[in-house]
Order: C-alpha cells, then structure tokens, then sequence
C-alpha cells in the first residue's frame, strides 16, 4: 500500500501583480482535508472588494501589452506553463487529492496530466485566433480581426479545479486576455500552485488569483464594471443569479452548469460477451472514482425490461468492489465527498429516495467507517424501481447515488431522458448504430457518448442544453467564440 504524505501545513497567498500578497484587511480562512475530517492544510487570504479591485486594475494594467504580443510569444510562454506543470504533476496531483478528496490514482493524477495537456493544445493553436478576409472587389480590403474580449474572471467549482481551470486559463491566454481566479473556497489550494508556477512566464498581472468567500469575492468579480466576461462553473442556482448580474451591465458569460445526464442502456448491450463492458462503462459515466461529485454523472441508468434485473444486478455486484479509503492511498477507487454539508446534503437525497414506494435497494451504500479512516466518505449507493418523477431522479444529487428506470420503446425512453431541465451529457449502449445514433440525434444533450463512458477529449466542443448552460469553451472553435470578439474592418483603395 504506497500512501502520499500531506503537503506541508502552510500559508498561501493569493498572486496579485505578479506577486505573493495577504488580504489587504489581514484576515486568512483555513482549509480542511475532506478525507481527514478535522485535518488543516494550510491557510489561505480572506479576500474583499478592494482586493478584488488590485487585482482587476493589475490585470488591466497587464492586459495591453499580452493582448499586442505576436501569438508566438504567447505560444511560447504557454508551451513553458505546460513543461513546468509536467514537472510539477505529481505535487499537483497529491495537493489535489487532499484538497479535493478526489482519489489520487483513478482521479488526481488524471487531473493534473489533463491539466498539462491543455496547457499543451491551447498553447498550440494559439495562432488560430485569427479573421477573415472577404473578397469584395479591387477597390475594397475587408477583412475581420478576433480581438480579446479584455480582462475575464474565472469563478471555478471545487469538484475538479484543476482541469476546469483548463478549460478556461489557456485558451483565454492564447487569445491575448488576462484573467482574474476565484477558486472555491473549499479547494483552493491547487490553483493558487497552479498560478504560482505560470507566473514564472508570465508578465505580471496577466494571470491573478483571489481567495475568499463566492459571496464576496466572486460577487464582487461578476459586478465589476472592468471585468469584461465572467467564465463560470457550477450550481444552476448561481449560474443564474451570474447570468442575471452580468446581464443587467451587458458583459459577455459563460456558463458550465449542473447535470442530471442520462445512460440508457439496450438490449443488445447486455448479451454474455458486451455485459462486462457495458457495467465498466456505466460505473465510469456515473463518476464513481470522483464520488459522482460530476455535473455530467450519468446518474439516472435508463435500461430495457428485458435485461433490466441482469443489468441493474451486475452494476450494483461491481460498484459494490470498488475500493472506498484514503484519497491519498494508491488502492483507492473512490475518496472522500468535499464537505459535511455535501456528506448530508446527499444522505437526505437517499434516505428521501429509499422512502418511495416500491423502490428497490439494489446497492446499500451510505456512510462509510473503516479503522484509521475519518472523513466524509460514502460508499456508492444504487436504487431500483424508481421513477422519473421523483425528487431523487430529476434533482442533482452530487454524489455515488445511481437510480435505475426501466422502458420498454425507444420513444418513451427518449422521452424520459429529455423529461429534466438539465441538458449536459448523456450515454448510450448499444451495438446497433441506428438506434444508438438515432437516439443519440434526439437526445437533448449537448455532450453524447456512445458506448464509452469517460470524461471530456480535449479539442472537443463542450458545454449544455437548457439550464446545463452557454458557451462552449473546450474547443478551439468554442474557445475562439468564447474569448474573442470579432471586428469588421473595411478599407477602400486607390
């Protein structure tokens, strides 16, 4: 058994300017390791409006000289950023793990090369930032620029900071903006580390990030009259408030909601020789190995009456394997949930489901209590017989708990999966193509995976339907969307 040490109990400062700096008031919050409870790993600034206010002037201050630099140096610096992250992953990958409580071998590792590897593509295309010319006669020269959009806040959840910070740092960067961090105030320890290492190729001001409270810090971010987008992750609750705020100024946002994603799973995807593959599958898309703490967990199993019981008995026999522990031991499937209000909030959501009439426990999961281990663990827990109506099946839950629903006609499973306000992601087994491609062209999701269930490849296009979200900023076609704006230039000669 190899188990990582903790980091070194330490203080550490937000990165304003370029530089190391305390909140302007003095005050510092500490932050708990979710898998072990009472456990401090360090202290971070408590931030305010006027800090807010440094570090937006210090990201406008820096934002015309990154914004005027030939692409390549822009390339250049990035493709640096990435090289030191590599060299930087496995420390990034244990802070990961007890900041997170995400397991270090199946989740932390994974996000910190996800991570390198952004860094890597963006810094790559970042000379495809570029416009048009129209052909309009010999007397004209009309051509359009893509012109950063200004200084961006980045308001970043705590389930997977690392990599959503991927999907929003470099390709900003490569677009020539500077942006301004708020990460969750109960994980925010690696991307202070992440700031800190790109600062070393960076001007100063063109990458900040400010701790403290999202009632204050990220208000304060999403209100600010110089911030010219605000990037957001997380709750449907606060993305619309988000929306509503930076709407009422007219400033550009995006949005990368909350999931109540689909897996519909038929017949034929349940024959002796596809099972296996299948529950690997479904166990994956779920996000077992990040505590199902994933906007897009695949937690409502829509499977087909005739291999219902065979399906629903071989996930639940499988889930039931996986290793709950230590985030930081190497033999850990699934870690620790980020806090005790998430540990309660989803032990309502089960005991709430279970109360139902007619549901089957296929899996008794639940909190979870093994010797030397004292944390926020829970194993995953599996419900059959449910019903896409309940409160369990149509809310986000946010944790190992995976409802499975019969059907019996493609249309009425169709219609099931699209029966939610949600719109993320969404799964389909099947080795006929036509039903699973025609499925999947009806499914309203904007992310669709067909017999595979793993996370996002980079280079993709990424984003929600419905109260999932807007904007698609994985790509670089979304990215260029996302973080440029677009200037028509008409010249006439002679």
């Amino acid at each position: 058994m190899t188990i990582a040490p903790l980091p070194p109990v330490a203080d550490h400062p937000m990165i304003i300017d370029g530089q190391p700096v305390a909140a302007g008031s003095g005050e510092w919050a500490d932050v708990h390791c979710p898998g072990r409870r009472g456990t401090v790993l360090g202290r971070v600034p408590r931030a305010d409006q006027a800090d807010v206010d440094r570090a937006v002037a210090a990201a406008h201050r820096a934002l015309p000289g990154w914004r005027d630099l030939h692409f390549k140096d822009r390339q250049i610096a990035l493709l640096r950023i990435a090289d030191a992250l590599q060299d930087a992953a496995e420390e990034l990958a244990v802070l990961t793990a007890a900041d997170t409580g995400n397991a270090i071998r199946p989740q932390a590792r994974p996000e910190s090369q996800t991570l390198v590897n952004l860094f890597r593509y963006f810094g790559g295309v970042a000379g495809e930032f570029k416009g048009t010319v129209l052909p309009a006669g010999a007397d004209q020269l009309q051509y359009t620029r893509r012109e950063p959009l200004g200084v961006l806040a980045g308001i970043l959840p705590w389930n997977s900071p690392l990599m959503i910070a991927g999907m929003k740092v470099p390709a900003a960067l490569a677009a020539g903006n500077s942006i301004v961090l708020k990460p969750a105030e109960d994980a925010p320890l690696t991307i202070i580390r992440m700031v800190e290492i790109a600062n070393r190729f960076l001007p100063p001001g063109v990458l900040t990030v400010v701790t403290g409270r999202g009632s204050v810090v990220g208000e304060a971010l999403v209100r600010h009259p110089d911030v010219h987008k605000v990037s957001f992750t997380g709750s449907t609750e606060i993305g619309r408030h988000v929306a509503a705020v930076t709407g009422e100024r007219i400033a550009h946002t995006s949005l990368e909601l909350g999931g109540k994603s689909p897996t519909i799973v038929f017949p034929d995807a349940a024959a002796d020789d596809r099972l296996a593959e299948t529950v690997e599958g479904v166990l994956l898309g779920m996000r077992f190995t990040r505590q199902g703490q994933s906007c897009t967990a695949g937690s409502r199993l829509f499977v087909h009456a005739d291999v219902y019981d065979r399906v629903l008995d071989a996930v639940a026999a499988r889930a039931a394997e996986l290793v709950v522990g230590d985030p930081l031991d190497d033999a850990t499937d699934m870690g620790a949930l980020i806090n005790e209000k998430q540990y309660r909030s989803v032990l309502d959501y089960v005991r709430d489901g279970r109360a139902q009439p007619g549901v089957r426990v296929a899996l008794e999961g639940g909190p979870y209590r093994a010797e030397g281990l004292d944390g926020w663990y829970q194993s995953p827990t599996i419900l059959g017989g449910v019903d896409n109506t309940w409160r369990i099946a149509r809310e986000e839950v946010f944790g190992p708990v995976l409802v499975a629903i019969p059907w019996t006609d493609r249309d009425e499973v169709v219609r099931m999966a699209n029966d939610s306000h949600y719109g993320l992601a969404a799964y389909i087994w099947s080795r006929d193509l036509t039903a699973a491609l025609d499925t999947a062209h009806r499914i309203e999701s904007g992310w669709v995976q067909v017999n595979q269930g793993g996370g996002q490849v980079i280079g993709q296009s990424y984003g929600g339907y419905k109260q999932s979200g807007i904007g698609r900023e994985f790509s670089l076609e979304g990215a260029i969307e996302g973080f440029t704006q677009t200037k028509q230039i008409n010249v006439r000669l002679g």
